[in-house]
Parts: structure tokens; C-alpha cells; sequence
């Protein structure tokens, strides 16, 4: 019998909850070697309840829109937060956001902004993250759509 050793590069495992407050028991992976990614993780691992939404988009609670990307990504991201809270989930809970958005150009020509309203909604947890641009969303007027997964500790 032979052992081979895996190629590739290794893996180091950094716990999130070395700043955090109270323990997520999320892990950010992080393979050695790799530059640290700014504003997201390349992976994460976490083990307990599950808590996933739907597209969530940036409107109110009366379903008008915010106006303008920046703000529909606040108004978003608020409306996660508030559906976490329901579930007993926090920021430092979240494992992975996919964003859909209808213009990259205009999500990357706002990105210190977003950084802003990110940080001030989710602070500087940093969850594995998706970006993808599509032809239009379920709202026409909608600018972005965020899904979301976070992993409550049991």
C-alpha cells in the first residue's frame, strides 16, 4: 500500500470568535499561503440550526423601495438582519451571503460606501460571500437581492 500526500495548498482554520463577543462557533477557512480576502471569507464552517431567507431585497415593511443601490443594499441588509433576529441568529452567525445585483459597474463604483453600511449592520464579520450580476430581478425596480445563511450554535 502506498500513502500519497495531498498536493495543494493547506488549510488553516481561524476562529471567528477570537473578537466576537459571544461564541458563533463559525470558522473562517482560510488556506495557508492565500492572501486574507477584504470583506468576505473564502469559506467558513459552523455547526448547529440552520437559518437560511429567501432573496431578500431593499424595501420596508410597506414594500416600498428604497431609493437608489447604496440604500436598497442598507434596507436589505436591515430586513436579514430583522429575519435573523427572529430565528436567534446574530451577524457573527452568518456563514455565507450570495448577492445578486442588476449592475456590477454600480456595485463596484459604490464599494467604500457598501463597506460602510455593511459593517454598520453586520460589524466586521465577514461570512463567505457571492457576487453575481443577473438581467433583472423578480421586482423590476430592485437594484439587489441578497440571500443569506447563518449557523446558530445549539
Amino acid at each position: 500500500m502506498s500513502v500519497t500526500t495531498p498536493k495543494g495548498p493547506q488549510l488553516a482554520v481561524l476562529s471567528a470568535t477570537a473578537v466576537d463577543e459571544a461564541p458563533s462557533a463559525a470558522q473562517i477557512l482560510q488556506p495557508a499561503g492565500w492572501p486574507m480576502p477584504k470583506g468576505y471569507a473564502n469559506g467558513m464552517a459552523a455547526e448547529g440550526r440552520i437559518v437560511v431567507t429567501g432573496g431578500v431585497i431593499g424595501w420596508d415593511a410597506e414594500e416600498c423601495l428604497a431609493d437608489g443601490f447604496v440604500a436598497q443594499v442598507h434596507q436589505a441588509l436591515s430586513n436579514i438582519a430583522a429575519i435573523l433576529a427572529e430565528a436567534g441568529a446574530q451577524p457573527e452567525h452568518l456563514v455565507r451571503l450570495t448577492w445578486y445585483v442588476v449592475d456590477m459597474d454600480e456595485y463596484l463604483a459604490n464599494l467604500k460606501e457598501l463597506g460602510q453600511v455593511y459593517r454598520t449592520i453586520f460589524g466586521a464579520h465577514y461570512p463567505a460571500m457571492a457576487l453575481v450580476q443577473v438581467v433583472r430581478l423578480v421586482e423590476k425596480a430592485a437594484r439587489v437581492e441578497i440571500e443569506a445563511t447563518a449557523v446558530v450554535p445549539r
